[in-house]
């Protein structure tokens, strides 16, 4: 299905918008991931909305990317004799092991390897980052904090530790269960969350052996200083702005932001920016102009693509949030400055034969009157290698594999068309011919750029461009066998 945009738009499913109806509006509003959220929903659920989405793709022709989120582990306190307490400024207040219920002066954290960790200085965060605790004394089974700043705390509240590596693997034993149903039942990621280092990503990828790219979420502290490492061995990443917000100052969170998008571009690995974007939309049909301003930030910035969460999942105007992403994208990137960005931004190390093709794809289509990139991909390397150069003609992504074209549906500016193999590449260039008109980018007067590898069929062996006509007639009287 042809996008007016180049940014992808991440749509997360849930109660909202969990039927197969809803799943092809979102799709046809301009959806092109969806999220399933392996915090909320049995196993059941989710392979309703698994199987519904692949009727969609199959119903509409449309190569859909499918997202697993894996919940990761949870730090939480315990529960209070009178359900809630009230912390204020000054006040002392202890977290321990002991599992009787909290007073004013403590509550059981059930979580041994939080008190491992700490030590004098650091800081706990509950309910969001609404209370801040710092530890003034601490054992392997207490903490004595003093409350920096207070409020209610109730019962199983959230519990965040900004300024540790926790000795906590990023997959809990739920999340192993989750990661290994959902890599059987199909889908195309998995986001791994709690990362904190490289070996994290590891292990999910052992787990996943193959069966879906690991997208690892940014959402600790530890992540960000930690990030060369994790993005070398991730397929991808998600920038969770929300714990980021929580466990970093909020001030810091935007430049962070900016800083990884242009560290995946220059990899050609496709980053997702997250978390409150249009917030507002769960209750109202319009959004507001400061997250308007948001998304079009990210959009400037060369972000893969936007992500909806709760706006999609449990709001009341799902589709009026996908269409709203869909316009904003469509107007961003029609302004002149959005482009200058982008190429201003352009940081690549070329170190291949196929980077210097897709280099030169690039140029002759913005140099020419070239309507059109297509790319034949196996594995979509290629395909990223063209996107991380974000050019200003769109990308088709030619390729047999309906893996490799689920996996792009998250690659900026990339349309992805399922094709036969190949053999001759005369045909693969008529193929991309009959795709450029088919899906409206190109008529037979105009030219297309195409790139390949031969032999067909294997992985890395990008190694041809031509430039070639839409009409096939020119194409069977000019083009080499």
């Amino acid at each position: 299905m042809r996008r007016l945009r180049k940014v992808k738009i991440v749509a997360t499913l849930g109660p909202a918008s969990n039927t197969y109806e809803m799943i092809r509006t979102l799709h046809e509003a301009g959806a092109d991931v969806f999220r399933l959220n392996m915090s909320h929903g049995s196993h059941e659920d989710i392979t309703k909305m698994h199987r519904a989405i692949r009727q969609v793709e199959k119903d509409l022709d449309s190569p859909i990317a499918i997202l697993a989120d894996l919940q990761g582990p949870k730090l939480r306190v315990g529960e209070f004799a009178n359900g809630s307490e009230e912390l204020e400024w000054g006040e002392t207040f202890r977290m321990d092991l002991d599992p009787k219920p909290g007073d004013k002066k403590r509550v059981c954290l059930p979580h041994p390897e939080i008190f491992e960790a700490l030590g004098v200085g650091a800081h706990l965060l509950v309910n969001d980052g609404k209370i801040r605790l710092r530890v003034e004394e601490c054992g392997k089974d207490f903490a004595n904090c003093v409350v920096e700043a207070g409020g209610t705390i109730s019962n199983r509240k959230g519990v965040n530790v900004p300024d540790v590596v926790l000795p906590l693997a990023a997959l809990s034993d739920k999340d192993r269960k989750d990661l290994e149903f959902a890599a059987a039942l199909g889908v195309d990621w998995l986001a791994l969350s709690f990362v904190q280092r490289p070996e994290d990503v590891l292990e999910a990828r052992k787990l996943a052996d193959g069966r879906a790219a690991i997208l690892s979420k940014i959402e600790k502290p530890s992540a960000v200083k930690e990030f060369d490492a994790i993005l070398e061995v991730s397929d991808g990443v998600m920038v969770a702005r929300g714990d980021l917000g929580v466990e970093l100052p909020v001030q810091a969170v935007p430049p962070i932001q900016k800083r990884l998008i242009r560290k995946c571009r220059k990899v050609g690995k496709p980053v997702i920016v997250a978390t409150q974007m249009l917030e507002s939309m769960i209750e109202s049909p319009m959004p507001t102009r400061a997250e308007v301003s948001d998304v079009a930030t990210a959009i400037y910035e060369g972000t893969d693509a936007i992500m909806l969460s709760a706006e999609s999942a449990a709001g009341q105007y799902p589709v009026e949030a996908v269409t709203t992403m869909n316009n904003v994208a469509v107007d961003v990137e029609k302004d002149p400055t959005y482009t200058e960005i982008i190429e201003a931004s352009r940081n690549i190390d070329k170190q291949s034969v196929a980077d210097g093709i897709v280099a030169a794809a690039r140029e002759i289509a913005e140099t020419g009157d070239i309507k059109v990139i297509c790319c034949f991909t196996s594995s979509g390397t290629t395909v990223a290698k063209v996107a991380r150069e974000r050019p200003r003609v769109p990308i088709i992504a030619m390729t047999s594999a309906r893996g490799t074209a689920r996996r792009l549906s998250l690659t900026w500016g990339v349309n992805c068309v399922m094709t036969g193999e190949l053999e001759r590449f005369k045909q693969a260039v008529v193929n991309a011919a009959r795709a450029a008109r088919a899906q409206g980018y190109a008529g037979t007067e105009d030219s297309i750029v195409v790139t390949a590898g031969v032999p067909f069929n294997i992985p890395g062996t990008t190694n041809i461009l031509r430039v070639a006509p839409c009409d096939e007639r020119l194409i069977y009287t000019t083009d080499p066998e």
